[in-house]
C-alpha cells in the first residue's frame, strides 16, 4: 500500500510554478495576479481564502482580497465582478462560495468572464471541458487527475467509480476520467444507486466525494484498489486541541490495508485543490500576457 501524498506533490508543483514566475518576471512580464472576493465571515471561507493568499505569496503571485459584509446586495456584487472582468492587470479571480441566501450563486458564476474564471465553474469552461477543448478545469477534479498522473497510476481500461455527482467534483471528474488522456471506464454512483456496495467493490479506482465521514468501509473496496478520498468533514474529537478533526469519506484505518494507493485526509486531495487554482491562474497569465 502506498500513500498518495498530496501535500508533498503540491509543494513540488508550487516550486515549479515559482520557477516559471521568476522566468516571466526576468523576461519583463508582470507577475500573475489572482483576486478573491469574500462575502461575510463564514469560518471555512475565511480560512480557505487566507490559504489562497498565502499560496500566492509562496509562488510569487500578486494577490488581492475584496471583502463585503453578508448584507451586500446582489447588484453591488455584480458591479464589482464587472470591474474585475475589465481589469487588465488581473489574470483571474474567484468568488468564494457559499454566498448568502439573497444572492444567486449561479448568476454570480455566469457573470464572471470565462477567461478569468480560474475556479472553472462558468458554463463556458464546463462545456469546453466536456468536449475536450482547452479550458479552466474546476480545481478539485484538476488536482485529482494531476495526482493520478504524478503517481503513474494505471488508468487505461480501468473501472473508475465516483461516488457523488456534484457539479464541482463528481460530474466534471467523470468527464476527465473518461477522456482519451486517461481512458478509464467511469461509473457515477450516488445516494440512489442500487447495490452501491457491489458497485464500489467493482472499482479499480474508487473516488468517494460525498461529504459523509467514513461512509466507505473495507467491505466496499476490492483488494488492490486505488482509493482517492475527496471528503473533508469537520467532526468533534477529544484528541485535538481544537475539539475537531477532519474526516474523509473513507474509513482509512480499515480500508488502507486493502489498497494499492490511497489518499489520507487531511493531506491528500485538499492541498491539490489549492495548487490547482494556482495552475489555472498561471495559465490565465500566460494567455493574457501573450
Amino acid at each position: 500500500m502506498q500513500i498518495i501524498d498530496g501535500k508533498a506533490t503540491a509543494k513540488a508543483i508550487k516550486a515549479e510554478i515559482a520557477q516559471e514566475v521568476t522566468q516571466m518576471v526576468q523576461q519583463g512580464f508582470r507577475r500573475p495576479h489572482l483576486a478573491a472576493v469574500l462575502v461575510g465571515h463564514d469560518g471555512g471561507s475565511e480560512t480557505y481564502v487566507a490559504y489562497k493568499i498565502k499560496d500566492c505569496e509562496e509562488v510569487g503571485f500578486t494577490s488581492s482580497l475584496v471583502r463585503y459584509e453578508d448584507n451586500v446586495t446582489e447588484e453591488a456584487l455584480l458591479k464589482k465582478i464587472s470591474e474585475l472582468n475589465a481589469d487588465n492587470g488581473l489574470d483571474g479571480f474567484i468568488v468564494q462560495l457559499p454566498l448568502p441566501d439573497h444572492i444567486s450563486e449561479q448568476k454570480i458564476i455566469e457573470a464572471i468572464d470565462p477567461s478569468k474564471d480560474v475556479d472553472g465553474f462558468h458554463p463556458v469552461n464546463v462545456g469546453k471541458t466536456v468536449i475536450g477543448l482547452p479550458s479552466f478545469v474546476s480545481a478539485t477534479p484538476y488536482g485529482i487527475v494531476e495526482l493520478i498522473k504524478r503517481y503513474n497510476i494505471e488508468t487505461s481500461g480501468k473501472n473508475c467509480v465516483i461516488v457523488g455527482r456534484s457539479n464541482i467534483v463528481g460530474r466534471p471528474l467523470s468527464i476527465l476520467m473518461s477522456q482519451k488522456a486517461i481512458n478509464a471506464t467511469v461509473t457515477v454512483a450516488h445516494s440512489r444507486t442500487k447495490n452501491l456496495k457491489e458497485v464500489c467493490r467493482n472499482a479499480d479506482i474508487l473516488i468517494p466525494a460525498l461529504g459523509s465521514p467514513e461512509f466507505i468501509n473495507e467491505d466496499m473496496v476490492k483488494e488492490g484498489a486505488v482509493v482517492i478520498d475527496v471528503g473533508t468533514t469537520r467532526v468533534k474529537s477529544d484528541e485535538t486541541k481544537s475539539g475537531f478533526r477532519l474526516k474523509g469519506d473513507v474509513n482509512y484505518e480499515k480500508v488502507a490495508p486493502k489498497c494499492s494507493f490511497i489518499t489520507p485526509v487531511p493531506g491528500g486531495v485538499g492541498p491539490m485543490t489549492r495548487v490547482s487554482l494556482l495552475l489555472n491562474t498561471l495559465k490565465a497569465a500566460r494567455l493574457s500576457q501573450k
